[in-house]
């Protein structure tokens, strides 16, 4: 019995495949896109001539919810929108299924892992190895002894057996595998697993206690804020275990093996298909496989094509061009390329030790005009990171590294030696993510100048909807699969430390990567060069915030830890008479934590909503805006609401903080990202500073614990006054709303004297909050029944002020409508500094991702051009200070706001600068105004 049976887990390849095109679409004469198709095809056939099973199967999930959403309503509640070109894709491949005799298999109420769970370990009797097609970790967990795992890797097909499996995820069983994700969750499944619990916790806990049982039985061994988390969510943890299992038994899959043979296609079927999709070259390859060769060829004569296991160089695809001969069969060619690696390509990477040889590196780099240099650390967190070693290179294929010694002070004596090519204005420097390495040098002394360049930053700017590291960039742009820092150091509870790693791997791994970062910003300039506006954004506001951020990063924030404490103290208490409130309103206990018992109280045993659906298991949907709706009538559900919220302050602000605070500098030091949002806007992570809530008492509480640095000093903050809506005025031009700006009336009493057609005087305060909620809403391209949930208002009435609004000012709609067209015709809108946001679903046909995409038309110039004016004011206000010697520093950006750590001698002229520099960062056709005040606390500042 030496047979074997191939499962394809067909949407998990029909995805890999359109993303592999993404750059450059394959598109056929008639205007469809058949990249998924192709993709599709093309790693069926690659698995026919190149495995060649005896029985193979495709499994299919089906449209509709499964058993995992009724246990858990938020199940894939995070999951994009299908993409438009996969929903017409689909029915295509299934013909091509169809044609070439593969069955179809799919179930109502399950996903293709729970078919391939099922099939997988019913005819493991039967043959004598079954592969699962799919990279999809969760089927790990069903790797036996004749079953195994073929994952995709840009190295071709990764084959996990039992040992594989142990050794890959640092477990003792594939089965294993539901645990870890029990404890861990599964961010791509919007599983919750444990909070606090990461993938190296969770193998950590596996190892010692062998599963979830054995952890609870034992969790009196654990300690802090880990036991506290697994004891506060022992219900979602299990859960959690329950969404992770596949289901091995799906009675009504009933497909039997017979039905899975290798059967010879049905010829005319696919020839019909492919001249369709245009696709020609593929059908002599599957002639190849069944020994029907085309007359005068033979399958050893053809070369064989790659597949969609190995990853594309999507940079030789835009070279080639879609159109050229062979209907783009060529490019396909290009585009699915197995990567080079080092060990196939020529290169010098040189070791430096001694301190003459630095010394001669030295003499180098000054002779040159560009660089690009990376540093190998021991923490993610370059303020606590010590430096293992420091990388350049400044021709493509060579690059030199230095290893540095553990002790700070001769190391910080090494870096002097290379201080002053460092600080040479007249050389340029190129980094990836080069923040990160502007503050690790600093600590060491070490100040880098010049003109710099970061390609993530770049990237970021010429492919907004793309990943932007290094790994990725490299394999996309250059067609090359870096040395990845897990085979350096591992994973999990075996990952090792950077200085434990022999010199000889590490100078390879260190090498390439700055070998790599030049080559990228080669290819970057080329492009960026044939996009003017986006290379003024890059050189002109995005290289120069670059600088002001890290000098903010490094500077940090203090914050009152003992008013803190205080705030944790009281807010266990609230959270406690919460509780209590809400066992009393319930009339028994039951654990608020868990969603299915929130369930339960309210809507059964409570019944304070008729319409809400009972699942089979009896699983409410719970989760905040489904309770903010019914918070009105319902004291209970306002109280759990309140009770989310404490608990959420409790844990990621007021006990949080002070564990974030630096040993070295005493104070919290964020990062601000560049290149997370696509709009152009800064987001804050470690901790996220930008979501601190201010409206309510309880996040006023946290904002007052961020204090000066000492008594001397004095928080200012800086915010500007409704700067998305004066964007709004002059994008579209509108007269009225240019009026009211431009005289400085109150801009919500105006546009509710407007849309309720009162003088400005009569217009009460819940008419100015309705009409305030329509200015913010009509930015985000706001609905009628959005804004009827916002404001509790009837749906007519909330159609009556859109509709008023929109007859008050025309200029706005006008705009409106404009942004749609244009995005639509062009696929894409800009800021007014050119930086653009790709609408790929502009013109889709399902009405409600296309809405979705005509709302970012709308927003995304207008929230762009907002953090784009910031990001000036930024530059000039902190050349400003350096100017003139100012001992004040900006220390946070949140969104609209700006706040400085301000010398109160040096407070008027601070304030003199920040208003000239913010108001003047962008001349528009009506004034930018910024709100200024200050405060022993941001609180008060705010």
């Amino acid at each position: 019995m030496s047979k074997t049976l191939y499962l394809l887990d067909s949407y998990a390849i029909i995805y890999r495949a359109y993303y592999a095109f993404l750059r450059s679409p394959r598109i056929n004469s008639k205007g469809v896109n058949t990249s998924a198709v192709f993709g599709y095809v093309n790693t069926v056939v690659d698995i026919l001539n190149t495995r060649k099973p005896d029985y193979i199967a495709a499994a299919f999930d089906m449209h509709g919810g499964t058993f995992r959403n009724e246990l858990y309503a938020e199940y894939k509640a995070n999951r994009l929108a299908q993409p438009e070109d996969i929903t017409v894709a689909v029915p295509l491949i299934r013909d091509f299924l169809r044609a070439m005799n593969i069955p179809i298999v799919e179930c109502k109420g399950y996903e293709a892992d729970d078919v391939l769970g099922t099939l997988a370990n019913r005819f493991s009797s039967e043959v004598e190895t079954v592969y699962m097609v799919t990279g999809d970790k969760d089927c790990a967990q069903l790797v036996h002894d004749n079953i195994r795992l073929l994952r995709f890797s840009t190295k071709g097909y990764e084959d996990y057996g039992v040992q594989e499996v142990c050794e890959h995820w640092s477990l003792s069983s594939p089965s294993q595998i539901i645990d870890m994700l029990g404890l861990w969750g599964d961010s791509s499944d919007n599983i919750p697993g444990c909070p606090g619990v990461g993938e190296k916790r969770a193998k950590e806990l596996l190892q010692s206690y062998g599963s979830i049982e054995g952890i609870y039985e034992h969790i009196d061994e654990l300690k802090g804020k880990l036991k506290e988390n697994l004891i506060n969510n022992r219900e979602q943890v299990e859960l959690s275990r329950r969404l992770a299992v596949i289901n091995t038994n799906v009675e009504s899959c009933n497909i039997s093996l017979a039905e899975c043979i290798k059967r010879e296609p049905s010829w005319s079927n696919l020839e019909t298909l492919f001249a369709e999709l245009e696709i020609r070259t593929v059908m002599s390859r599957i002639k190849a496989v069944f020994g029907a060769a085309d007359e005068g060829k033979t399958a050893a004569g053809r070369k064989q094509q790659p597949t969609l296991f190995d990853q594309p160089s999507l940079f030789d695809a835009v070279e080639t061009g879609a159109n050229g001969e062979g209907g783009g069969d060529n490019m396909l060619s290009s585009m699915l390329q197995r990567l080079k690696t080092a060990a196939d390509t020529e290169h010098n990477y040189i070791l430096v030790q001694t301190e003459d040889e630095i010394k001669s590196l030295g003499e180098k780099l000054a002779s040159v005009s560009l660089f690009a240099f990376d540093t190998e650390t021991t923490n993610i967190d370059a303020l606590q990171a010590e430096i293992v070693g420091l990388s350049v290179s400044f021709e493509e294929h060579e690059a030199y590294y230095i290893p540095f010694p553990e002790d700070y002070e001769e190391s910080r004596r090494i870096l002097t030696i290379l201080a002053p090519v460092f600080a040479d204005a007249k050389i340029s420097k190129v980094g990836q993510n080069m923040k990160y390495d502007l503050e690790v040098l600093r600590y060491y002394g070490v100040e880098v100048m010049g003109t710099l360049y970061d390609t993530m930053i770049a990237h970021s700017l010429l492919y907004p909807g793309l990943r932007h590291n290094m790994d990725e960039m490299s394999e996309l742009l250059l067609g090359y699969q870096t040395i990845h820092i897990e085979e350096l150091i591992g994973r999990g509870a075996k990952q090792l430390s950077m200085r434990s790693v022999p010199l000889e791997k590490i100078k390879e791994y260190a090498a390439e990567d700055a070998d790599i970062t030049l080559q990228l910003w080669h290819k970057l300039e080329a492009e960026m060069s044939q996009r003017e506006e986006l290379q003024r954004l890059f050189l002109d506001i995005e290289m120069p915030l670059m600088t002001v951020l890290t000098d903010m990063e490094c500077e940090g924030v203090r914050i009152d830890v003992g008013a803190l404490n205080d705030f944790s103290v009281n807010l266990k208490l609230r959270i406690a008479e919460t509780e209590k409130h809400i066992y009393e309103l319930a009339g028994e206990k039951f654990n608020i934590a868990s969603p299915r018992q929130v369930g339960e109280i309210l809507f059964e045993k409570m019944a304070i909503d008729p319409n809400a659906r009972k699942t089979k298991t009896g699983q409410y949907q719970t989760n905040e805006d489904t309770l903010a709706k019914l918070a009105h009538d319902n004291p209970i559900v306002a109280e759990i609401l309140s009770y989310r919220g404490l608990q959420k302050l409790l844990s990621t602000y007021s006990e949080a903080l002070p564990a974030l605070v630096n040993k070295r500098t005493g104070r919290i030091h964020t990062s601000f990202n560049q290149t997370t949002v696509v709009t152009g806007r800064l987001s804050s992570t470690s901790p996220n500073l930008q979501n601190i809530p201010v409206r309510d008492e309880d996040g006023k509480e946290v904002r007052k614990a961020f204090v000066p640095r000492d008594e001397n000093h004095i928080l200012l903050a800086a915010d500007y006054s409704q700067v998305e809506l004066r964007i709004m005025a002059h994008f579209s031009g509108d007269e009225h709303l240019i009026a009211a700006f431009n005289k400085g009336e109150d801009i919500h009493s105006a546009t509710a004297a407007k849309v309720f057609k009162v003088a400005t005087d009569e217009v009460t305060k819940e008419m100015r909050r309705k009409a305030k909620t329509a200015n913010f809403g009509i930015i985000y391209g706001i609905s009628a029944f959005g804004l009827s949930e916002r404001l509790y208002i009837p749906r007519k009435e909330a159609k009556e002020i859109i509709d008023g609004y929109f007859e008050s000012f025309p200029g706005v709609k006008s705009y409106m409508d404009r942004q749609i067209e244009d995005a639509r015709a062009k696929g894409y809108v800009s800021t007014l500094f050119g930086r653009r946001r790709t609408l790929d679903d502009i013109n889709s046909r399902n009405a409600n991702v296309r809405g979705f995409a005509e709302r970012n038309a709308i927003n995304a110039p207008i929230q762009g051009t907002a953090a784009d004016i910031i990001k000036k004011a930024m530059i000039e206000i902190h050349g400003e200070l350096k100017k003139r010697g100012l001992s004040s520093r900006m220390i946070l950006q949140v969104h609209d706001e700006l706040v400085f750590d301000v010398l109160k001698t040096e407070l008027e002229e601070v304030k003199q600068i920040v208003t000239e520099k913010m108001e003047n960062a962008c001349k528009l056709s009506v004034p930018l105004v910024a709100e200024l005040g200050t405060g022993a606390n941001w609180l008060e500042a705010h």
